[in-house]
């Protein structure tokens, strides 16, 4: 290199190096888009702040002018009569088994069928979809009732299995898996694992369900917590109070002469934890699976 292209060079490294550091100076929007952000989460976490600074406090705190925006020292006061009144933990025990049973069987039944109705051609497939469909639209109430009877036939009144296999035909779930089969599991790739001498059950288990992943998580989230938030069903038919779900049990808090309200959110709290856990994990794995189909895209 001569003397005339030396400074040339450090010239051109020098322009580059101002671009580079130009660019990573955040443009306005950028800034302003993450300001939404911060502002929006805050937002979002008040009421679950608010929720822990009630359960450190009396019930008269509620009603104070203006609010108690700090912790108190009624915690432990509130979780001991909280012991006291209701058997938490069993409730707890009771609910996780639940909703983890209504969960891992929705997840396998729904995404059984969903594959069967993208993927397959079968007689009457386009009637039994519309049928599924017309589950879906019905309102659950109707079918209270008859489900009742039908659970009391069986024998099954106060036991928690009435709460599991009435929850096992999510149409949501067909629906939400079909539609997301339809269009993310490639034709071709079933040929190939066809011609490799894949069944039905080789070509769900092993390319199919991978597939679904991102739609299994966001319905196992919404199974889950609505197995865990499901109140009035499971007030119908337990009778038994070692029986008892945890939102049937917290219920029992509210009396005819008031409510203890720093009692009923320290309940609350307790509550709320398990469903914000299953939500950061299927969070997790929702966009894991969103982020690995755009890099495979």
């Amino acid at each position: 290199m001569n003397a005339r292209a030396v400074p040339a060079a450090l010239a051109g490294a020098a322009i580059e190096t101002g671009g580079r550091r130009r660019r990573r100076v955040p443009k306005r929007g950028v800034v302003l888009r993450h300001l939404a952000l911060i502002v929006g989460a805050i937002f979002s976490l008040f009421p679950f702040y608010w929720m822990f600074v009630l359960s450190t406090h009396e019930s008269a705190v509620i009603y104070q002018y203006p609010p108690v925006m700090t912790p108190g020292d009624k915690l432990a006061t509130n979780y001991g009569s909280i012991l006291e009144r209701i058997n938490i933990w069993g409730a707890m025990s009771n609910t996780l088994v639940v909703a983890l049973s209504v969960t891992v069987l929705v997840l396998l039944i729904a995404s059984l069928a969903a594959f069967a109705f993208a993927k397959f051609q079968f007689p009457g497939r386009n009637i039994l979809f519309a049928i599924v469909l017309a589950t879906f639209l019905l309102p659950s109430q109707l079918a209270t009732i008859p489900q009742f009877l039908f659970i009391s036939k069986l024998g099954w009144v106060g036991d928690l299995k009435a709460l599991v296999f009435p929850s096992l035909a999510s149409a949501f779930g067909v629906f939400w898996l079909r539609q997301y089969t339809t269009n993310a599991l490639p034709n071709e790739l079933l040929e190939a694992a066809t011609l490799d001498g894949c069944g039905f059950l080789r070509q769900y288990w092993h390319v199919a369900l991978p597939t679904m992943r991102p739609a299994l998580a966001f319905l196992g989230m919404f199974t889950f917590i609505g197995s865990w938030n499901d109140f009035m069903w499971p007030l119908i038919v337990l009778n038994d109070p070692s029986k008892l779900t945890l939102q049937v049990a917290l219920s029992q808090l509210k009396t005819a002469h008031g409510t203890d309200y720093g009692m009923l959110m320290s309940s609350s709290l307790i509550a709320v934890i398990p469903l914000l856990l299953i939500f950061a994990l299927g969070a997790k794995q929702f966009m894991a699976g969103i982020t690995e189909g755009a890099v495979k895209g």
